[in-house]
């Protein structure tokens, strides 16, 4: 099916079903998302080193939600492009029941997982939306170990 854009509001009275296999992307490489191929989708990390990279906010992309299921344990980062900044927070657990919320400072635009205190282990997840021009929500969990640490940097 072809993109369709409606200037109005649309209104189901069954709801919006997103489904089958065009709804999850695979990614083993450094990658630079974008809105077409991963917005509203369920992206999944196999790159245990990568460095994804999210858009660059646009006006007209406002709202668009990127959602990254870690796949393989993962040291890599999910970063903005230096301008864009994060607000909202992630939460890092352990499996012995630590866990901590950190909340990104006005200049975090990287976050950097370790596969340890910072998170990256199998079955972490992040949702990141662009809320405003030069602002990305993210909100999600980072499965860890050890003490837990922030995994917000700057780039």
């Amino acid at each position: 099916m072809a993109k369709s854009t409606f200037s109005g509001p649309v209104v189901s009275n069954n709801g919006f079903i997103s489904a089958g296999s065009n709804n999850t992307k695979n990614i083993t490489a450094d990658t630079t998302l974008t809105f077409n191929d991963h917005a509203g989708r369920i992206t999944e990390i196999n790159d245990a080193d990568g460095v994804v990279t999210l858009p660059t906010i646009t006006s007209a992309e406002l709202g668009a939600k990127y959602t990254l299921f870690i796949g393989t344990n993962m040291t890599g980062k999910i970063k903005t492009d230096g301008t864009d900044k994060y607000v909202g927070s992630i939460m890092v657990g352990v499996d012995d029941g630590s866990k901590k919320a950190f909340v990104p400072g006005a200049t975090n635009d990287v976050i950097d997982m370790n596969n340890g205190t910072k998170g990256g282990k199998v079955g972490s997840y992040v949702e990141i939306t662009a809320l405003a021009t030069a602002e990305y929500l993210v909100q999600g969990l980072l499965i860890g170990s050890g003490s837990v640490a922030t995994p917000f940097a700057d780039s």
